[in-house]
């Protein structure tokens, strides 16, 4: 299902809020299919982890730690051409830059605590899902 799926993460800020169903409801809206989702609390080492590619850069700390400030929502989801519509759903990283509507200008503050993350590739996708769900929660 390569260019079908993709991943997101609603984080702390954004669950903090209470913000998690009216962000999925923008997601279901755009038109994805969420095919599996669940509550998490990352622990630094699940952080470490799953942001390894950032390991060395200035953020990467700061991101862990803000990641494993408090719950988080993960989940898969599907519909044609995936990561690409998720991420014009979404908008860019900076919510000021972001376009009107998008979940990042409605719901982010800054580029530290914009409320979502979405895969930026189908690559990155399926590693993202695979971090978070067994093959028989959620199926490519």
């Amino acid at each position: 299902m390569s260019g079908n799926i993709t991943f997101t993460i609603i984080k702390p800020d954004a669950v903090s809020k209470n913000y998690t169903e009216a962000i999925f409801e923008k997601i279901e809206k755009a038109g994805f299919e969420v095919l599996k989702r669940k509550d998490v609390c990352l622990t630094k080492e699940l952080a470490d982890n799953f942001y390894e590619i950032h390991k060395g850069q200035p953020f990467f700390a700061g991101l862990v730690e803000f990641m494993t400030s408090g719950p988080i929502v993960v989940a898969a989801l599907k519909k044609g051409n995936a990561v690409e519509d998720f991420r014009a759903t979404i908008g860019k990283t900076n919510p000021l830059e972001a376009a009107e509507g998008t979940i990042r200008k409605v719901y982010g503050e800054m580029v530290s605590r914009n409320a979502i993350h979405g895969s930026d590739s189908d690559e990155n996708a399926q590693r993202e899902i695979r971090f978070f769900f067994t093959p028989e929660e959620v199926e490519f």
